[in-house]
Formats: structure tokens, C-alpha cells, sequence
């Protein structure tokens, strides 16, 4: 049990920082899994309860210098972003060790990735946790049972890799999460938050 709510995935409540969404014909996700050495990416679109992937991939930076990734990170968001124009972003919350190291790269290329989000262009977060249970049905879901759900609920043609499926998975979740946010509006109902356990 957590002593601080801030800290309990279940916590959070993604209508809390955003605008009210509306409903639309369509939408188009960019869902993000930042990393230090390789950034998911995936792009869907919503019409309804039907979604459709657009791209999916991975930037792969590794041989770079530390300095040159994030660079790197930016442009080639930036890049994605001019090409499919997605009305809305979802990315993977930091998971923090135990290695601080590790932890501050991290915030680094997420940092980076979050630059490249042009002005205007609504951000919504969502602890990996809260990504696999939305997507597998369990928070404590493997990377491989990630990849599995997403190539059949996306109806891909072969499994993605594990960046690209875990950046597919939290475009995913913030789909369903915002369906359920605007029925919630239109029904003129309050927003709830959960109760950390």
C-alpha cells in the first residue's frame, strides 16, 4: 500500500490535467515509449471504437553520442510529427528504479521527445502499469504478451518490436481511456478519482 497518492498508478486520473475532449468523426494518436537509446512510436487512427495504425516504429539512436541522442530524439519526432499530424499524444510515464543513472537519461529523452510536441497539441500520460492492464487485462503483463494483444487487437499482419508494440499499446489505452472520458462528459457525469490501494 502506498503512503503517498501521487505515487500509486491507480491514482491517476488522466482527465485531470486536460482540456474536456470532444467527440469526433476521427482522431489520430501518436503514442510515445520514450527511451534513452530507442524511442517507440506509433500512430493510430480513432473512428469510434475502430482503430487503425497509420505507422509504427522505433528511432534507434544507440550509436550515437549521449549528447547527439537527444538531438536525434527531437528531430525525428519533429519529423513524425510533420507527416502524419496527430491531434493527440500518449506517453509512457517514467518508471524509476533503483538507478538513479538510468532514471535521469530517461527523464532526458522523454524530455526530448515532449519538445517536439508542437505547440497546442494536447499531452496525456499513463503509468505503464496502467497501459498493460488497459491492453492485456493485468498491470503485470510481459513485453511479449504486450506485443501479442497489440498485433491482434490492431489486426497486424506480424508481431511489432517490443519499442513499436509498447508505443502501439499507450496510443491504445489512451483511446479506450478517452472514449470512456467523453461518454462520461456527454452523461454529464462527475470526475471521479480513484482512490489510492
Amino acid at each position: 500500500m502506498s503512503r503517498y497518492r501521487t505515487r500509486s498508478w491507480r491514482a491517476f486520473d488522466p482527465a485531470a490535467a486536460a482540456a474536456p475532449l470532444t467527440r469526433a468523426a476521427s482522431v489520430r494518436i501518436l503514442g510515445l515509449d520514450p527511451g534513452s537509446r530507442r524511442t517507440g512510436f506509433g500512430v493510430i487512427e480513432c473512428r469510434g471504437s475502430e482503430l487503425t495504425v497509420l505507422a509504427h516504429g522505433c528511432l534507434n539512436v544507440t550509436a550515437a553520442a549521449p549528447a547527439a541522442r537527444l538531438r536525434l530524439i527531437f528531430q525525428g519526432l519533429q519529423e513524425l510529427f510533420s507527416t502524419h499530424i496527430p491531434a493527440e499524444v500518449a506517453v509512457e510515464r517514467v518508471f524509476v528504479s533503483r538507478n538513479v543513472d538510468s532514471a535521469l537519461k530517461l527523464g532526458q529523452a522523454r524530455g526530448a521527445a515532449l519538445c517536439a510536441v508542437p505547440s497546442g497539441t494536447p499531452v496525456f500520460e499513463y503509468a505503464p502499469r496502467a497501459v498493460k492492464l488497459a491492453v492485456v487485462g493485468s498491470g503485470a503483463a510481459e513485453k511479449f504478451q504486450v506485443a501479442h494483444m497489440i498485433r491482434t487487437l490492431l489486426r497486424l499482419s506480424e508481431r511489432p518490436g517490443a519499442d513499436a508494440a509498447d508505443a502501439l499499446a499507450v496510443a491504445v489505452c489512451h483511446a479506450h481511456a478517452r472514449r470512456l472520458l467523453v461518454l462520461a462528459q456527454e452523461a454529464g457525469l462527475p470526475r471521479v478519482r480513484q482512490a489510492a490501494r
